[in-house]
Order: structure tokens, then C-alpha cells, then sequence
């Protein structure tokens, strides 16, 4: 395939395209050198090159990307050779894996690691919806992780429009869209990204979709009419609390059955919530903040066992007889020290890190403030070591306070109080 002539349509500025990355219907996309640095181009076929799609790039680029989660379009480019046009977007890391690898189970990441993939996606498409914008198409294609820390990165954000408008665009991800786009009643809007965001969730965490249970397992054959009577003119949630119609079915949905009661209630609740009322009344469906807040306290309440499996800490959940037992190894655990800054309780586990949204800080900001470390003399002593700039505060249960420089560890005793700048936290053992 011949190599684009790429200027950037505002400027004139050269653009050296190096190799093709990919294609697909929309066009190409290609690694290219943008004054010095390496981008993504993406230059649409002929057939795709329309006036309205140019206009929606031209107001995406103008509006700049709503969060570090997004590859977003940064600068309008056309093809010399060809007058298409195309833009330029950050190009991705090959840390990040998509997440049909994930599914298909050819990568294993942590518990920690998924929640914080939720917490990431509920927080960029908060912030991309608080710009009046939709995404029009949530599923697996277009969504980006790192199977070590989590981080995300959500692609194809050219189908991104004004919320609610008839554009003719995308209307999304078959078994993603919600039921009244399937049934062809509403456009792509803020509300039916919600939902599809609750069944991308369900599929991280559950490994299935949340309406694929009994009847899915009666159909023969999953033709058109099929599919839209599953999810959209009779969708029934496989836990609904009312109807247990549509249960999970062993050997087929082993997925959703084995993970059901694995993670914290608050997040069992909001998934009840999402295919319960929330299937049949937009207004009813959980919002980002109460996904990113629930994800944010399920990080917090991992509860990792000697085995290394994680489970979860929930302290308004009375243990059954002999205190709660692991997953896995069916082993008595035992509860970690914590530390509680304002509301949250977070356990410090071996590979507990704190980041900025614990201590008052940005979100965008991805490098932990603080880690877990085992002191290399006293082999049974952990502290909180400090991984910014600045120092803390320590005081100790006696009222005598020292400071914690960068790079040393406030150790983890109890009673002792470590002041993080806008937050201040106290640990109980």
C-alpha cells in the first residue's frame, strides 16, 4: 500500500508517514513522525471521507480530549495523493493489550488490575460526557489496557458526537447497545453510553454479558430477530431478584457463576441496578461517579491472603463463624493494618500503593504517591514509603511529630497519623 503525502490541514506542516499499523472499513491507519515525535495518522477511505464526518473531527479536534484516557483526535491531516482527509492521535503504547485478549483469556491480569481498568473507564467517560459528548459505540474493540497497572486507553473517538444527535453514525456494538437503540427508539446519547458501559464493566469483572443466562441457551440459532428480542424487546438480567428465569447455565455460563459472589456487595448492587430498572429507564441507570467511587473502594478493600489470592474486606458484613476464609486456599485470613484518609479505609497489603484521588490530589496523574515496603532490617516491620517530592508529616501516637522526606517510609504502627498535604491519614493495626 503506497505511503500518504500527510499535511496538517491547519498549518501546512509535513507529516512523515513510516508504516502501516492497520486498516479497516473506516481507512488506514498509519505510524508517522510529527516534528520529531512518533503519532498515529488515521486517513479514511474515499467512501468514508464524507462532509460530516469531516465536521464531526474538525469539533472533536477543536474541543481537545476530555481525559489522558482517550486517543483523541489532536490535528486534522489530508493525503496530498488523494485529498482524503484523516487526523493525527497519540500512538498507543504495546503495553496496552485490547480487551477481546483479555476474554479470550490469552492475558491473566489481577483483580487489582481489572478495578482499576473500571475505575479508569467510569472516570474518562464521566468527563467525556460532562462535555455534552457520547460515545455512541462502548464494546471490546475499542478499549485498550495495560494487564500490569491497569491504565486504559479508549481508541476510535471519531464516533464520538453530541449526545443525542441524529447524525446517522454508529449505533453501536451489537449484545452493547442499549435495549431502546436496539429497538430502534432512541439515538446514541450520554444515556445509552451508560449502559453500555455497565455491560463492559460486568464483562471485566464476571467474564459474560449480564442478560446471556437461560434463554440465551434455549435459542438454536442467534439470527437477527434473536438477538434484538434478547437485548432489546424482552432483555431479563441473569440475577434478576424477581425472576430466575434467566439464571446463568453450568457448563455454559461458568464464568458469571463462579465470579457472582466474589467482588464487594456495593458493586453487586450497582450491576443489580443497571439491568433491573435501569434496562427498561434510562434516567434510572447508575451514573460514572457512582462506578468510579464503587471501583475506587473496591481497590481499597482488596484483601490479599497469604496464598496471594485477593479477596475483599467488607467491614459492615458480618464474617460467618470462625472469620472469614480465602477463596482459594479455604484458609483463615488475616486483616492487614489500614489506614483511613476521610472516609475511605484502604488495607496496606504487600503491593497496596496510594495514589493522588486518595490524598485530595488530580486524578490525572497516574504515578503512585505511596507504597507498602518491608523494612530491610526488621523483616516483620512495614512502613509507607513516600514517592513524591515532598514531605509528610508523621505524627506519633505520643504527640511527637518528625517529617518523612522523599523516599523514606512513615512505618506502618498504629495510631500513628501521616499528613499527605491537602489529606491526612491514620493507621490502625
Amino acid at each position: 500500500m503506497q505511503k500518504p503525502e500527510l499535511l496538517k490541514i491547519a498549518d501546512g506542516t509535513r507529516i512523515t508517514a513510516d508504516s502501516l499499523l492497520g486498516q479497516g472499513g473506516q481507512g488506514e491507519v498509519w505510524k508517522a513522525t510529527d516534528d520529531g515525535q512518533p503519532v498515529a495518522v488515521k486517513v479514511y477511505h474515499p467512501n468514508t471521507s464524507t462532509p460530516e464526518q469531516k465536521a464531526v473531527l474538525e469539533r472533536l479536534v477543536e474541543k481537545g480530549s476530555p481525559a489522558p484516557h482517550f486517543l483523541w483526535p489532536m490535528a486534522m491531516v489530508e493525503d496530498l495523493q488523494s485529498e482524503r482527509y484523516g487526523y493525527i492521535m497519540a500512538l498507543r503504547d504495546p503495553n496496552f493489550r485490547g480487551l477481546e485478549e483479555f476474554m479470550a483469556r490469552r492475558i491473566q491480569p489481577s483483580m487489582r488490575v481489572l478495578l482499576t481498568a473500571g475505575m479508569k473507564l467510569a472516570d474518562g467517560f464521566l468527563r467525556l460526557h460532562s462535555k455534552g459528548l457520547c460515545y455512541r459505540d462502548i464494546s471490546f474493540a475499542n478499549v485498550f489496557f495495560d494487564p500490569k497497572t491497569g491504565e486504559v486507553r479508549i481508541c476510535d473517538n471519531d464516533n464520538v458526537d453530541i449526545t443525542g444527535a441524529e447524525t446517522g453514525g454508529v449505533l453501536g456494538t451489537q449484545r452493547f447497545m442499549a435495549p431502546e437503540v436496539v429497538r430502534r427508539e432512541a439515538p446514541p446519547s450520554a444515556d445509552t453510553d451508560r449502559y453500555s458501559l455497565a455491560v463492559l464493566l460486568f464483562f471485566l469483572l464476571y467474564g459474560g454479558h449480564p442478560l446471556d443466562g437461560q434463554r440465551e441457551a434455549n435459542i438454536r440459532c442467534l439470527d437477527v430477530p434473536a438477538l434484538e428480542r434478547l437485548y432489546g424487546f424482552d432483555p431479563l438480567y441473569i440475577w434478576h431478584p424477581d425472576d430466575a428465569s434467566n439464571r446463568p447455565v453450568p457448563d455454559i455460563h461458568d464464568n458469571p457463576i463462579a465470579f457472582r459472589d466474589m467482588y464487594p456487595g456495593t458493586l453487586a448492587d450497582l450491576f443489580r441496578r443497571s439491568f433491573t430498572d435501569g434496562l427498561h429507564y434510562p434516567s434510572k441507570r447508575v451514573r460514572e461517579s457512582q462506578w468510579r467511587k464503587a471501583f475506587a473502594s473496591a481497590i481499597n478493600s482488596i484483601w490479599l491472603c497469604g496464598c496471594s489470592a485477593e479477596n475483599f474486606y467488607e467491614p459492615t458484613v458480618a464474617a460467618p463463624s470462625g472469620g472469614k476464609r480465602c477463596w482459594s486456599c479455604k484458609k483463615p485470613l488475616v486483616l492487614p493494618p489500614r489506614i483511613k484518609i476521610g472516609d475511605d479505609i484502604v488495607l496496606l497489603n504487600r503491593t497496596t500503593q496510594l495514589f493522588g484521588y486518595h490524598v485530595g490530589q488530580s486524578r490525572d496523574d497516574d504515578t503512585p504517591i505511596a507504597e507498602v515496603v518491608r523494612n530491610p532490617q526488621v523483616p516483620n516491620l512495614f512502613g509507607l514509603r513516600n514517592t513524591t517530592a515532598q514531605a509528610w508529616t508523621l505524627t506519633k501516637p505520643d504527640g511527637s511529630v518528625v517529617d518523612v522526606p522523599a523516599g523514606r517510609a512513615a512505618p506502618i504502627l498504629d495510631g500513628n497519623r501521616i499528613n499527605f498535604g491537602l489529606k491526612t491519614g491514620e493507621v490502625r493495626v
